[in-house]
């Protein structure tokens, strides 16, 4: 399998777009869905690193890819060296890069060390990453998500650390982790891009492709991540303002092809056409205007059931049933 050169991509590119790691979200059908869409690099969810170490089960349940998954990057919870080690050491064959959560702020991670609890222990966060640069070699990229700290000299203390170390890139949330709808701070990121010799990618409150352009030309970031808004609008980082009809289309045949558990289907499908009332906040219009309309989809508990839904002429007119028909 030849890898493909992370950061020679960033070097490549003015703007490199990546698909955030979503817990639930971000799997195989989704990244496949959005690489057709100008998606340069896509991140699976965030895998806990000791039970994917330690269970084959774990390791069949959680990381799924295929030979069009590429460029990707896992990204692993752990709060020792050997853990992120190990499981660096298993998905190597078949990634391009390993990722570090140190952004993660739900209270389970940070009571058991996880996620944005780390950016405590800058010395561990160093010696995770520079161990595992000195057992993988390049091009295969090992990189860190962080959010920011109260004390900004503190977070680039710790990202200068990071780069003495051989980090490939960073991913900066810019907020803090006691943050949660504030505005992002851009200029802390962008005195990080400034002070650092290192690809930085800028992740927070990016919903369109003019915000990801206009965040870095103000910043000086080489990459740029979305979460909420590439869920809401798959074709995001193609210029669209909402979801094209075709990439709903899109997204029922990579789910029938690739195999996809119906809630996780039923899920995406719910925010990518503005149905979901929870977890992202609607930015965009959406596919389905009648909220009568979306509350029906939302309740909906088969694929035959929603195949049936959008082959209603009433709602879709006849944009969906050449999919639907034999």
């Amino acid at each position: 399998m030849k890898r493909c050169d992370i950061v020679e991509m960033f070097n490549e590119k003015d703007m490199v777009k990546v698909c955030a790691p979503m817990v639930r979200y971000s799997k195989l059908p989704f990244r496949m869905l959005v690489r057709e869409y100008d998606t340069d690099v896509c991140f699976t969810p965030m895998i806990m690193s000791d039970s994917f170490v330690q269970s084959e089960k774990a390791r069949d349940n959680e990381f799924k890819t295929c030979e069009d998954d590429r460029p990707l990057i896992v990204q692993f919870a752990a709060n020792n060296v050997e853990d992120f080690l190990k499981a660096a050491e298993l998905v190597a064959p078949y990634a391009d890069g390993v990722d570090l959560n140190c952004g993660c702020p739900q209270r389970w991670a940070m009571k058991e060390g996880y996620g944005s609890s780390l950016l405590k222990k800058p010395e561990l966060i160093r010696d995770i990453v520079l161990r595992t640069r000195n057992t993988l070699p390049s091009p295969f990229s090992v990189s860190v998500k962080i959010r920011i700290l109260d004390d900004l000299s503190e977070t680039l203390s710790l990202c200068q650390s990071l780069e003495a170390a051989g980090v490939s890139f960073l991913t900066v949330h810019a907020r803090t982790p006691l943050q949660r709808r504030q505005p992002p701070n851009y200029e802390a990121l962008q005195l990080l891009c400034s002070s650092l010799n290192i690809p930085v990618v800028a992740n927070g409150d990016l919903h369109s492709l003019q915000i990801a352009q206009d965040i870095a030309s103000d910043t000086g970031c080489k990459g740029v991540m979305t979460a909420r808004g590439i869920l809401e609008n798959p074709a995001l980082y193609a210029g669209f303002a909402t979801t094209p009809v075709e990439c709903v289309q899109r997204w029922f045949s990579l789910c029938l092809s690739l195999g996809s558990s119906f809630s996780c289907f039923h899920r995406h499908l719910s925010l990518m056409t503005g149905s979901s009332s929870v977890g992202v906040g609607n930015v965009n219009p959406g596919i389905i205007k009648n909220p009568m309309d979306r509350r029906f989809l939302n309740c909906l508990t088969t694929y035959p059931a929603v195949i049936d839904f959008f082959s209603r002429e009433d709602i879709f007119g006849k944009e969906f049933l050449p999919l639907f028909q034999p």
